[in-house]
């Protein structure tokens, strides 16, 4: 009998939330072939069997979250029987719960699927019948491909996560609803005038919990400085004309902060107790915004990597982000983080740590200003606030403020950071 078991799938990793089965009990499963799909605190991800054989004994239903490391299924060979007392008391099986769904009635209101509140979820009556892996809906709302159009070739026809990669959108398509109540049209909620219970979505609890304990852990502190990014931009006309590949001022700001965490290695550290660790690589998590909510994917070993190789990486990681194609790697192991809030129209904001990070830039929009030169004469410049949050228990104050006055120094002379 071969366990299929809640995979750890990264370090930080401590629990994992299934998402859905894609084969059934008693179905024939092979080596390495996706058997469901699971969601962790950092992505949503494939569920491979580890074995060949018969797929039976589930343990654990669709939106359930248990530890890694514990047995969700089993796979027999011919001739195999479960062991008695397979799952003991932890688990209360899939099959029980769809026998007698009417035994947890407190459940079922705690977090209602489309049957159970329809008047709620905007989503076409024709959509709801299809049978659609819950990846492949999140993909195809992102494309805007219409899953009506597609021929699945899951199991009993459900459309999975290559059968929308591989379909093209409609053009002036209705945008496709996700099938999470999370996403819904504020309409209903308008015209009933009555209040809404929206469940949170997997990343949306983890998020919530790890900003609760990075505020509540973390003693913050904050440092925010004005800087001149006209040479910036101009820099960035001399690339376009070139045709050489944009860059973004957010790829500036990365390479500013890769320099000056190798200026001053101290903040590219992590808080342990009795003990500082001085990491020797940098490597940047840069904040991406998906549908469900926050992702972290990480550049390793920016130090190693230029200007423009940095512009392609930071491109290639957000794309993948939203499409939901990240690795763990690419999703662990940051020193440092950076929040860019630039596109949004903001002055300023603060951002929270991103434990184990000692630090994270948050980054607002540019703004013009009349600015007082040196020489007492008046000129209109381009400028931005960059605000680092730091873990007091790693940065003292002054040394907060140097950090950000050396990534502030790299900005504003910008050539430096194209060598």
């Amino acid at each position: 009998m071969t366990e299929v078991i809640m995979p750890k799938m990264g370090d930080g990793m401590e629990e994992g939330t299934l998402l859905e089965w894609l084969k059934k009990d008693g179905e024939k499963v092979k080596t390495g072939e996706v058997i469901g799909t699971i969601q962790t605190d950092k992505a949503t991800l494939e569920l491979e069997s580890p074995g060949t054989g018969i797929l039976t004994g589930i343990l654990l239903s669709a939106g359930e979250t248990v530890p890694v490391g514990k047995a969700i299924a089993a796979i027999l060979k011919a001739g195999e029987t479960l062991p008695a007392g397979w799952g003991g008391s932890d688990y209360k099986s899939a099959s029980s719960a769809v026998a007698a769904p009417e035994a947890a009635p407190a459940a079922l209101e705690a977090a209602p699927s489309v049957q159970s509140a329809p008047e709620v979820v905007a989503e076409p009556a024709t959509d709801i019948r299809l049978k659609v892996s819950p990846l492949a809906r999140k993909i195809a709302a992102e494309k805007g491909i219409d899953l009506s159009t597609i021929q699945g070739s899951g199991p009993g026809g459900r459309i999975v996560e290559k059968d929308v990669q591989s379909a093209e959108p409609i053009a002036k398509a209705a945008p496709v609803a996700t099938p999470s109540p999370v996403v819904i049209a504020p309409t209903p909620v308008v015209a009933t005038e009555s209040d809404t219970v929206v469940p949170l979505s997997r990343l949306r609890q983890i998020t919530a919990k790890r900003t609760t304990e990075s505020k509540q852990q973390v003693p913050h502190f904050y440092v925010t400085v004005e800087v001149d990014v006209e040479k910036i931009l101009a820099l960035r006309s001399m690339f376009e004309e070139e045709e050489s590949g944009k860059v973004s001022i957010n790829d500036f700001v990365v390479k500013a902060s890769v320099h000056a965490l190798k200026d001053m290695p101290e903040i590219n550290a992590i808080f342990q107790g009795t003990s500082l660790l001085v990491q020797g690589s940098v490597n940047i998590g840069i904040a991406v915004a998906i549908a469900d909510g926050l992702t972290v994917p990480v550049i390793k070993n920016a130090q190693a990597l230029s200007l423009r190789q940095l512009s392609v990486k930071a491109k290639e990681l957000a794309k993948k982000a939203k499409d939901n194609k990240l690795s763990m790697d690419e999703l662990t192991g940051s020193t440092f983080s950076i929040s860019n809030m630039g596109m949004l129209d903001v002055d300023n904001f603060l951002a929270i740590v991103n434990q184990p990070n000692s630090a994270i830039l948050a980054i607002a929009s540019v703004r013009k200003k009349v600015v007082a030169t040196d020489d007492d004469q008046v000129e209109i410049r381009s400028r931005m606030n960059i605000t680092c949050s730091f873990d007091h228990r790693v940065v003292d104050g002054a040394i907060g403020a140097k950090f950000i006055n050396v990534i502030k120094s790299y900005l504003e002379n910008p050539t430096r950071l194209i060598s």
